[in-house]
């Protein structure tokens, strides 16, 4: 039970309590910002309040915090200091509060009992954690005790006492026999919840000498075992004889039969008790009780109901469960058990306490000087808690006065606080049931302004859109926000802007002359501070034609217009649609630059089309119908479905079969092909109409099976080419008589949902296959290879049974028949399955990982003992992450990886990996449970590799003869870079390339003037960047020189950027998949350009392949390539001979083991096989038709005349051929021994295969270790490996298995 808290003179307990900012002054969650501010320390992390110990392993007590400046640290042990650095057992971790105390190194945990406490102290105050009471946990051994045997007569109760030690925490109790089995429980056994077993009467197949209660100490994980009782139940049988053999036929002799009595309650005992319950807990009330026959337990609340969806019935109904408890829940609980000769009663006063709870906890105050403020703490509870104070840990009253400070009960008030009144304050609240207790601390700032948007921001908006520029600020006290517009403009005012409290500056329609500068100033007494950002606006994008509404005729053709307007600055993509769809992959539909036509119109082409502009800032669509009409039909028969049937009459009943028959209905000018017999079951199903035969059109009479215990009624539907026609009225009904049941259940399995139990599940028979009432099943199960004797038991028509105390992970053979109130069906067939799965016990060992290259890596490990598994071994699985990059030194966040290796594999790849980086690992068993535990990480680094190209590349400052140039180092160096080299050659006006020259340039530089270069000439540059290993991908870029001042060439806007004298697609990129590419580009010219892409395989000498581009997109995908191939690319525009881009060369994905297609269930392969047998067929024919002419022919002659010894006749008894004898093993080949007798192949098995490395989601790889599967991709499943387990488990394992 909770204990209320004391408050010692110089500190108090609190409970953890991490709450938010929420007060007079905002703090933006900035985390510059915040590492900067002053801040009273705050409990992040604290054990809990009552922490049991396992004696055997270190005792560690939490203690973290976070503040500003960082807390230092001290602790208490019952109520005085605790000097840690005078205890050698005793450390605290560094930048930390927790303490480690060392059990393991000779230490002993009943010294270090006692009720501890962590305080967190800085300049700004003090927090303090919890009364943490440690206590080891303790599983004491059972008192020596003899226990007589337990002799009873057949029908009266028994209670076999458990009396458990006393544990710490209490141990789990449960009853097995000597075979570690658990003991059968129903209505008449049952375990009451202090652990006794109760009998409301005994009965003959009770003897047995092997009751054993065991108490399981989870803590500790042991379990201790009771002496075992005996118990002899005598029949009035036995006694009899006994009495019969002992006294002569002259004499009376006889014992009482077993004679039934009304119910008596075992416990609760008398006729009333009480129980008092905390608010939030379980509430358990029972009721065991004895008589024969065995009673049934009923409960109600006394004026009033038992609460919906809390209240649960256990232990046979004799215990009822009350979850989520509250004061409503208080009042008299009546227990009833009755049977056949009476009833008695118990009546349950339950009264439900509460502990405190909080209504309002206090919350962190964040004031700036002079402001006032108020600390709220409010709780509840029965009885109504004591709210106190404290001040640092302190007692409010012997803490040091603040005048700005004034308790008043439950709330303190704050009035013109200054710095100096920063502290942290505990509320405790507490009654006899337990106590709460938080901190919330006051903490006073004085901030001058910060704006935390960046400068220059800008903003882009679309006219007549709102705009809304930003100003985050943060100050104390907090700042007073203008804004201006201009550099030396006005303070902003009026109704056409909106100022929000955030500081952001809104206005709600932004016009062409809104653009410009805004200038955002913050100050508060303790400083100014100003900000600027840009404001762009652009026009709107408007579609000035839209697509119109359209009536085709099929087969013909029909265009959708799509003319838009937008802002200069803003590239559109056009986009098509069909039906809010994307548009049909059909080369009848051109898109066009502003239009959208359909070539060859059919009937599927019937929707709405719609055009969708799209920019960066705005999108706008519009919509048309396409109708598709066809000319009228010519007129024609009018063909329809039957008419019903009707007249249905049954004759010639029987058992199982009885004759329909009916009169066809008119058949509408379409002859019926057949009738369509149903019937309706309704004693089981009524209102459901099933198939139950079907005859020819021809007849109207039909013999139909029946089933057992069935009432009958059927309708006939008659069908023709046109369709089926209304079922006909229902006939009489018919009941048939009922039977036992012909069939079992369906689909029996056994798997284990737990490690200590076995679920049988099948699939129940339906009710028309019950074959009579009293539909039940009759489930069976016994351990394989172990038991001798089935274990059985008859359950409701239900799918399921789960069988409890079952040893881990063992074989069963299980077996489910189905009975009713007539008999038995037949003996079902068995069915193995397996008890549960449990986690795996240990992690693999001996991990070793051999580095490959840059990108890849092999790792090995020992596989673990079969035993420890606990269930279906699937594998093994690595974690991999990268820790850090070894030439950036920067951390990021940590992605990890995960591959699977299936089966008992003790190696695998790891592809993918990033060049000169640090690498972690561990590896995993895995089985049907789940995962075991991971093996120590693993660290391994990879060698440094080529770098990407360098991030961009930049030509500024064009002059007569000279190019300045500027670039970006690489996204990944993957490595250390040595250089880089630059490449450029000028390019004349018919795109020839002019000579080369090539210049190293050291790594840390960024930038470089070309000089001496020809004027008005255009250049084209190839850039890349070198580690030790090798030169990365390049970049290209072009620019040209400008003509001297009598030239007529100009830079056409702006100063220091070039202008493209001709037409340029420049940074085409690519991002390639397995089968297709994403190609994109960046034109500078004329509008309206056309373009279109040509491709081809890298090195090849074939000639390009040409896609053209639909509208002026500046994308497009290149689908249907081959996976794991090298492309070139380049981009061309339609109209401007020669004009295109650079080439640029990508590489499609591996392809993935998923889609790797079986050639077995392709069609074409299916239809060649089809065609050589054939083919072979019909040889045979003509060499078996020209065989029965004999002689008629001269070749039959000469082979007579001239025979071969060498050649074997065919056997004239059957036609076949002779043996022929095999030139490797010699060996004839008998006839039919061309396959096993089970028509099965064997697959050569290969341990050492290295065909795949990763499953799941994972790669795989061929036998040279190369890649062949992206990191992501799936591979079709492998078979489950069988089952390896070999042995059954120990008495130890099969009792560890129980909770």
């Amino acid at each position: 039970m909770m204990k209320k808290m004391s408050i010692p003179t110089s500190k108090a307990s609190l409970v953890l309590f991490l709450c938010q900012i929420i007060s007079a002054l905002d703090v933006p969650l900035d985390s510059k910002l915040l590492e900067e501010l002053s801040q009273p320390p705050t409990i992040t992390q604290q054990s809990p309040k009552d922490y049991i110990v396992d004696p055997r392993e270190n005792i560690v007590i939490q203690c973290e915090a976070k503040g500003k400046p960082p807390p230092s640290f001290s602790w208490t042990r019952n109520g005085t200091h605790f000097d840690i650095d005078k205890d050698a057992q005793v450390t605290m971790k560094p930048n930390s509060g927790t303490l480690v105390v060392n059990i393991m190194n000779g230490g002993k945990a009943e010294a270090y009992e006692g009720v501890y406490q962590c305080t967190a102290r800085n300049e700004r105050g003090a927090a303090i954690s919890n009364n943490i009471v440690i206590r080891p946990s303790r599983s004491p051994l059972w008192t020596k005790e003899k226990l007589e045997p337990n002799h009873v007569r057949e029908g009266d109760s028994l209670v076999l006492h458990c009396r458990p030690p006393v544990g710490l925490p209490p141990p789990i109790i449960f009853w097995m026999d000597n075979a570690f089995q658990r003991l059968p429980q129903s209505e008449r056994v049952s375990q009451g919840l202090n652990g006794d077993l109760y009998f409301a009467n005994v009965q003959p197949e009770d003897t047995r000498e092997d009751y054993i209660c065991y108490a399981r100490f989870n803590h500790t994980q042991t379990i201790q075992q009771k002496q075992p009782i005996s118990v002899k139940v005598f029949s009035m049988d036995s006694l009899n004889d006994t009495i019969a053999a002992n006294l002569s036929d002259t004499d009376i002799y006889g014992a009482k039969p077993v004679t039934e009595r009304p119910p008596v309650l075992l416990t609760p005992t008398g006729s009333t008790s009480t129980k008092v319950e905390l608010r939030g807990n379980v509430l358990l009330l029972e009721c065991i009780a004895a008589g024969l026959p065995t009673p049934v337990i009923r409960w109600i609340k006394e004026g009033g109901e038992l609460p919906a969806n809390r209240t649960f019935f256990e232990n046979f109904k004799k215990t009822l469960k009350i979850i989520d408890v509250s004061e409503a829940d208080s009042g008299n609980y009546k227990c009833i058990a009755r049977n056949t000769l009476g009833s008695v009663h118990h009546v349950i006063s339950v009264t439900v306490k509460a502990a405190p709870y909080w209504i309002t906890a206090p919350r962190n105050l964040v004031l700036s000087p002079g402001e006032d403020g108020t600390l709220i703490c409010r709780a509840n509870g029965n009885p109504k808690p004591s709210i106190s104070w404290l001040a640092n840990g302190v007692p409010i009253a012997i803490a040091p006065e603040d005048p700005s400070r004034k308790v008043d009960g439950d709330t303190i008030i704050f009035s013109h606080v200054q710095e100096r009144s920063s502290a942290v304050y505990q509320c405790n609240a507490s009654n006899e049931y337990g106590y709460l207790l938080a901190n919330a601390f006051v903490n006073v700032l004085a901030e001058p302004p910060r704006i935390l948007t960046p400068a220059n921001k800008l903003y882009q908006v679309i006219a007549d859109s709102p705009a809304l520029l930003d100003c985050a600020y943060f100050g104390s006290p907090k700042p007073e926000i203008e804004w201006f517009k201009g550099v030396k403009g006005s303070i902003l005012r009026g109704n056409e802007y909106v100022f929000h409290d955030n500081g952001t500056l809104e206005i709600p329609v932004a016009q062409k002359d809104s653009a410009g500068t805004y200038t955002c100033v913050a100050r508060n007494e303790l400083g100014k501070i100003q900000n600027e950002v840009q404001l762009e606006i652009k026009d709107p994008t408007m579609i000035i034609k839209q697509p119109e509404y359209k009536v085709i005729q099929r087969y013909g053709q029909v265009s959708f217009e799509c003319i838009i307007k937008h802002d200069s600055t803003l590239l559109p993509t056009v986009i098509w649609l069909k039906d809010n769809d994307e548009l049909p992959d059909d080369e009848r539909f051109l898109v066009g630059k502003d239009n959208l036509t359909i070539m060859n119109v059919t009937d599927k082409d019937d929707g709405t089309y719609t055009c969708i502009v799209n920019t960066t800032l705005d999108s706008v669509s519009a919509s048309a119908v396409l109708t598709v009409v066809a000319a009228p039909p010519t007129p024609a028969i009018i063909y329809a479905r039957p008419n019903p049937p009707f007249d249905l009459e049954l004759t010639g009943q029987l058992e199982r079969s009885i004759e329909l028959s009916w009169i066809p209905g008119d058949e509408n000018n379409s002859p019926i092909t057949n009738f369509v017999i149903e019937y309706e079951d309704a004693l089981h199903e009524p209102g459901v109409w099933h198939y139950q035969t079907e005859v020819s059109g021809t007849q109207t009479t039909a013999q139909l099976k029946l089933s057992p215990y069935v009432n009958y009624s059927f309708r006939v539907i008659a069908v023709n080419k046109i369709g089926r026609s209304q079922p006909s009225e229902p006939s009489e009904q018919y009941l048939t008589k009922s039977a036992s049941p012909d069939e079992n259940p369906a689909n029996v399995q056994g798997i284990g949902s737990e490690p200590d139990n076995l679920v049988i599940t099948w699939e129940p028979l339906k009710g028309f296959q019950s074959n009579g009432p009293g539909l039940q099943y009759k489930v069976s199960w016994r351990q394989k290879d172990v038991d001798d004797e089935w274990t059985s038991v008859i359950v409701a028509n239900v799918s399921k049974y789960i069988v409890s105390g079952t040893p881990t992970f063992v074989p069963y053979e299980v077996k489910v028949q189905a009975l009713n109130d007539l008999g038995y069906a037949p003996e079902p067939s068995e069915v193995i399955g397996h008890s549960g799965e449990d986690l795996p016990m240990v992690a693999p060992g001996n991990v070793q990982v051999h580095v490959i290259n840059s990108t890849l890596a092999k790792v090995h490990w020992d596989p673990v003992p079969l035993k420890t598994v606990r269930g279906h071994l699937q594998g093994y699985k690595v974690y991999y992450w990268k820790v850090q990059s070894l030439s950036r030194r920067s951390r990021r966040h940590v992605e990890k990886k995960i591959l699977t290796f299936r089966g008992n594999k003790t190696f695998g790849m790891l592809p993918g990996l990033e060049p000169y980086s640090s690498y972690k690992l561990n590896v995993r068993v895995v089985n049907g449970k789940g995962e075991g535990p991971a093996s120590p990480d693993k660290v391994f680094k990879t060698p440094e590799g080529v770098p990407s190209s360098p991030s961009f590349l930049k030509i500024t400052n064009p002059t007569l003869d000279s190019l300045t140039l500027e670039w970006g180092s690489p996204t990944h160096p993957n490595g250390v870079l040595t250089s880089y080299t630059l490449k450029f050659q000028p390019i004349n006006n018919t795109h020839e390339l002019g000579p080369l020259v090539e210049i190293r340039i050291p790594a840390n530089e960024s930038s470089l003037i070309l000089k001496n270069l020809n004027y008005s000439t255009r250049y084209k540059f190839y850039f890349n960047a070198q580690t030790s290993v090798g030169s990365g991908s390049q970049i290209t870029e072009e620019a040209v020189t400008i003509m001297d001042e009598a030239g007529i060439l100009r830079p056409a806007v702006g100063v220091g950027k070039v202008q493209s004298l001709y037409p340029r697609i420049r940074n085409v990129t690519t991002a390639a998949a397995e089968t297709y590419a994403n190609i994109s580009w960046e034109y500078e010219g004329p509008d309206h350009a056309n373009f279109y892409v040509e491709y081809g395989v890298a090195g090849s000498k074939e000639d390009w392949k040409k896609e053209i581009v639909n509208g002026s997109r500046s994308f497009f995908v290149l689908k249907g390539l081959t996976p794991g191939t090298a492309y070139k690319v380049r981009v061309g525009a339609e109209g401007l001979s020669g004009f295109r881009s650079s080439e640029d060369v990508f590489e499609t994905g591996p392809a993935m083991a998923s889609r790797q297609v079986d050639i077995a269930t392709q069609g074409w392969f299916i239809g060649l096989m089809c065609a050589v047998a054939l083919l072979i067929l019909i040889l045979l024919i003509v060499c078996f038709i020209r065989r029965n002419k004999g002689g008629k022919y001269p070749v039959k002659e000469k082979e007579d005349a001239h025979a071969d010894p060498e050649i074997q006749p065919m056997k004239e008894d059957d036609g076949t051929f002779g043996e022929y004898s095999d030139a490797e093993d010699h060996k004839p080949l008998k006839k039919g021994s061309r396959t096993p007798s089970d028509r099965t192949v064997k697959k050569e098995d290969s341990d050492d295969s290295l065909v795949d490395y990763g499953e799941g989601v994972n790669g795989q790889f061929n036998e040279d270790g190369s890649f062949i599967g992206q990191y992501s991709g799936k591979k079709e499943k492998e078979p489950a490996e069988g089952n390896e387990s070999s042995e059954a488990p120990s008495p130890v394992n099969a009792m560890n298995s129980f909770v």
